[in-house]
């Protein structure tokens, strides 16, 4: 006998009676999960496809709450593989999730990112975030603004790194914030057998024996955004500076500064123009790995932390993947029209369908006192974004550049 003697167990035995009942799976937007066809591609990656079942559980304003998505899948470079994904959203001031999966062909991820005081309501903020990953279809292309895509070598990179950043909040849009990263990096060889290992073609690149590094940060952050997740005014100015020292535990001493500028202007109801300008410089006066560098490709979506500070060495550039100009220094652009053109109410949240086309501009360069807009290297395009308010953001980007049309699918805005 089931006893339902309170009102969580009455609904959650509700819950499971919709499982067995024929008239809730005749209408799709009563199913308990969304079955979503995964056709993710990526020109550093490769394509993949599976079956994405997204379980969303909600609150009494049809808001997500949690995200349970795991999937099976193929990809093209490393065979067969699963993820588990689990995105929590207790409140607008505190966000977590864990993921973890594999493939084949020695790919292995598994990351964990918690944030509070997201909202600055507080004195403090923090963030901690841990990821061990193995990736076999890493691309080098030589260094400098003018690498040759006819050059392209890979290799694989394996890493075990940590994030603890503390902030302090010394107005509700003013904050002063110390991260620190440790960091353990090894490359070996990759898995495309189609193209040459990168220590072959690359053999005196500085960073080929891995190392580790222990960096250390600091942020002031100017932030008038209403939203950092979905931002449809105000904007983000922020100042960076650090480095890390062979004294402190590190492989290599360098030091590094840069700034991150975002600007959001609704000007109608249905459209938000987004603007971001981003540049890293590292002064070094001897070699630094090129996986300490800094990075133009990609698009960028995801690798800020929780609390939309730039933690990422690589800028938004959505003419190829990651890593496609590495140098010293990198300066990059990126406009936005973000037009809502279909909103109803899907699955027991809130939807929006929004369309996006965008321009890119980027380089890198390896000193300092060199123009960052003498050699820019433009990308056009026009990104597709499933939004579920307040928090998440699904998208698929198409762009064209100097190598082609790319493809790129994920979560999260790229700025």
């Amino acid at each position: 006998m089931l006893l339902c003697g309170s009102g969580e167990a009455r609904a959650d035995l509700a819950d499971l009676q919709k499982w067995f009942d024929p008239q809730s799976w005749s209408n799709p937007t009563t199913w308990p999960f969304i079955p979503v066809p995964e056709v993710a591609t990526d020109p550093v990656s490769g394509t993949t496809i599976g079956l994405l079942p997204v379980f969303l559980e909600t609150d009494s304003q049809h808001q997500i709450t949690s995200i349970f998505a795991p999937d099976i899948n193929y990809n093209t470079i490393v065979g067969p593989g699963g993820t588990l994904r689990y995105l929590s959203y207790p409140s607008d001031d505190t966000q977590w999730f864990a993921i973890a999966g594999g493939a084949e062909q020695n790919q292995e991820r598994v990351e964990f990112d918690y944030a509070t005081g997201i909202t600055h309501r507080r004195w403090w903020s923090f963030e901690g975030h841990f990821l061990f990953m193995r990736d076999p279809t890493y691309r080098f292309f030589g260094l400098g603004n003018d690498s040759a895509f006819s050059s392209e070598t890979n290799y694989a990179d394996e890493e075990v790194y940590g994030e603890a950043l503390l902030g302090l909040n010394i107005t509700h849009e003013l904050q002063l914030a110390l991260a620190v990263q440790p960091r353990f990096v090894r490359i070996q060889r990759g898995a495309l057998s189609s193209l040459p290992f990168t220590g072959t073609v690359f053999p005196t690149l500085e960073g080929l024996d891995g190392g580790s590094v222990v960096r250390g940060r600091m942020f002031l952050t100017y932030d008038t955004r209403d939203s950092i997740d979905i931002p449809t005014k105000g904007g983000l100015l922020c100042f960076f500076g650090g480095g890390a020292d062979r004294a402190m535990m590190s492989s290599f001493s360098y030091s590094e500064f840069g700034f991150d500028i975002r600007r959001y202007q609704r000007v109608l109801k249905w459209l938000t123009i987004a603007g971001n300008l981003y540049a890293r410089y590292i002064p070094a006066t001897n070699p630094v790995p090129f996986w300490i560098m800094s990075w133009l490709g990609g698009d960028g979506a995801g690798e800020s932390s929780l609390l939309a500070l730039p933690l990422s060495d690589s800028a938004t550039w959505r003419g190829y993947g990651a890593g496609r100009y590495i140098d010293n220094n990198v300066f990059v652009g990126n406009l936005e029209f973000r037009m809502r053109v279909y909103e109803r109410d899907l699955f027991d949240t809130h939807g929006i369908l929004e369309v996006a086309p965008f321009i890119d501009a980027g380089q890198v360069f390896g000193s300092v006192t060199q123009s960052p807009v003498s050699e820019l290297h433009p990308v056009g395009g026009v990104g597709f974004r499933g939004i579920a308010l307040p928090f998440v953001v699904g998208y698929v980007d198409f762009g064209y550049g100097p190598n082609g049309a790319v493809v790129f699918s994920g979560v999260n805005y790229p700025f």
